[in-house]
């Protein structure tokens, strides 16, 4: 399938200044002039950079999808149903072809937002590329915008794909343009041409150039609970996690006090907490353990995602551990 390109090459490099704030060219039902149509190229030209270098492909394994840097530390917004769950690893390829672990935070359910995170370092121990998040920023009917993602998936050679277009209709939960998607650009930004982000990318219409996107006011109204991993709401775009099938990632034998750590999973939650062999578990989530059986049985109340507060002693010295279940 093609993607829909407009023809930036047939834009003159020269051009007018852009009025600081609004687009002026939101005003206007269609461009109008040569000089109107500059001033789209020259708006996209400066905010494209700092937008591209912040947009991420999201690898989960069985498929791929976008997201955008929203802090220097790696925080990523994309859409629900692009992240699937809370606490899965994924991989992370920026811009530049560098891969990275991550995994998935909080999401809201009903409404396609969700938050990732970057959880190593880039080699060079430079801060990631970010946008910044502006509450203030309110689009409107007629806005001028573009699109970025990783149309079809990462291709270094091509880079990520901007596509540009109007904000044809607003309502709570949803945006629509007339800006073209495909697959693979799922969870990717939307800006306005002021390079301000304003949407993640949820849903691909019954034809190419309607499309659907997230409000940043979702993934703003949601933030702290979507920070601590919480699965808010109940679908369309993600399903909730099955008791039980939370992922912890060790092997136990009974001993006085406890049970004894025999084994930690390698890229498991529990070598990610620094769980040890050889470390004496007393308790899980306030509960004594004597044997491996209350163990299960407390794991099988527990979903993907859900916290875990570990009681151990090591070194003779006696430490709580806390972390999130993986999936299985």
């Amino acid at each position: 399938m093609k993607d829909f390109l407009w023809p930036i090459a047939f834009f003159v490099s020269a051009g007018m200044p852009l009025a600081e704030g609004a687009f002026p060219l939101n005003a206007k039902k269609a461009p109008q002039t040569r000089q109107d149509l500059i001033a789209i190229q020259d708006a996209l030209q400066k905010a494209l950079p700092a937008a591209s270098a912040a947009t991420v492909c999201i690898d989960m394994g069985d498929g791929t999808g976008s997201g955008v840097i929203v802090s220097a530390d790696g925080l990523i917004m994309t859409a629900a149903h692009v992240s699937t769950g809370v606490g899965k690893k994924i991989t992370i390829t920026l811009n530049d072809g560098t891969k990275l672990k991550g995994q998935t935070l909080g999401l809201v359910a009903d409404a396609d937002a969700a938050l990732a995170k970057i959880t190593e370092p880039q080699t060079s121990g430079e801060p990631f590329p970010f946008v910044e998040i502006r509450r203030d920023t309110e689009p409107k009917l007629g806005d001028w915008i573009f699109s970025l993602g990783h149309s079809g998936g990462f291709d270094l050679k091509r880079g990520v794909v901007a596509r540009l277009g109007r904000l044809v209709r607003i309502a709570h939960s949803t945006i629509q343009t007339d800006g073209t998607l495909i697959g693979g650009d799922s969870g990717g930004p939307l800006f306005d041409m002021d390079g301000n982000l304003i949407g993640i990318h949820s849903r691909v219409g019954p034809t190419l150039p309607v499309n659907m996107h997230v409000p940043l006011h979702v993934f703003t109204e949601n933030w702290e609970k979507m920070l601590e991993s919480e699965f808010i709401g109940e679908g369309p775009f993600a399903e909730k996690p099955k008791k039980g099938k939370g992922f912890l990632g060790i092997a136990t034998t009974p001993t006085a006090g406890g049970l004894r750590i025999t084994k930690v999973g390698k890229d498991s939650p529990a070598e990610s907490a620094d769980l040890k062999e050889g470390d004496l578990l007393r308790k899980l989530n306030g509960e004594a353990l004597d044997t491996r059986e209350k163990l299960k049985t407390i794991l099988a109340q527990l979903s993907t995602g859900d916290k875990l507060s570990m009681e151990i002693t090591r070194d003779e010295k006696e430490t709580t551990i806390t972390l999130r279940l993986g999936a299985r």
